[in-house]
């Protein structure tokens, strides 16, 4: 059975105040988790007062991007290694957020060198997939996403999803208010799922996928209640401690 997982992407807000508050405040709503895991990934900068305020926490933490340039250190200014992230107590990191392929055209190439460095040190990629408006008017979004996956598949092998999460984002409904419909977003996983069950069925049996797309308290439960939806990326909501132990707690209730 595969366990239920909702991750919190801060992207670039807090301040080392705001952070604190927010850890501190989730800790005592999230006193008790059972059927759900939760994670949060703040920026680089505050992995740190996450590492400090969620040690006594059922609630886990990672970053939002890591380097593809090897495990080791390195003259490459600006970057923070996956060594350096387990090093700081990280158990996931994003990778291939739709922001960081548009905003810093991150190539085929790179992203899977981002999920082999991870994996080095037993840190688990979320995996982000998603197909922009006009792909979806146009017909294609199957095919960007198929063509995403196979990024990793093609370069790695389909083993490494079965230490992977995979996050389907549909790009048109991040940051954007609109939100893809339950069927929607059921029809896109089950996809995903159908094509790695090609590969290996055992594989796509057990691999987590989150929906990711503007997932607030209201829309929660109906996108939790679809068959293949195993739980949730969430951006904005996450930043407020209410909605987002809400949408835990919708977790929890399906």
């Amino acid at each position: 059975m595969r366990r239920s997982l909702v991750v919190g992407n801060w992207k670039m807000n807090g301040s080392k105040a705001t952070a604190v508050s927010l850890l501190t405040g989730l800790k005592a709503r999230l006193a008790e988790l059972n059927a759900v895991d939760v994670c949060v990934c703040p920026p680089f900068l505050y992995l740190s007062d996450a590492n400090a305020q969620l040690a006594d926490s059922a609630i886990r933490f990672g970053a939002q991007d890591v380097s593809g340039n090897g495990q080791d250190n390195g003259a490459y200014t600006g970057e923070v290694s996956a060594a350096m992230l387990s090093d700081a107590g990280c158990e996931f990191a994003i990778v291939g957020h739709s922001e960081r392929r548009e905003y810093f055209a991150e190539s085929a190439d790179l992203l899977a060198k981002k999920v082999e460095c991870l994996l080095a040190e037993k840190i688990t990629p979320i995996l982000c997939v998603g197909e922009k408006l006009d792909d979806r008017e146009s017909g294609l979004e199957q095919q960007i996403v198929e063509g995403q996956l196979h990024e990793i598949v093609d370069r790695l092998g389909v083993q490494v999803f079965s230490q992977m999460v995979v996050a389907y984002e549909p790009v048109w409904a991040i940051g954007t208010g609109k939100t893809a419909t339950p069927e929607q977003a059921q029809q896109m996983h089950a996809f995903i799922r159908g094509v790695v069950s090609k590969l290996d069925p055992v594989i796509a049996d057990k691999l987590p996928l989150l929906y990711g797309g503007s997932v607030k308290p209201d829309n929660a439960k109906d996108l939790f209640a679809m068959q293949d939806i195993d739980g949730a990326l969430v951006g904005g909501a996450c930043l407020d401690v209410d909605s987002f132990s809400l949408i835990i707690k919708a977790k929890e209730s399906v």
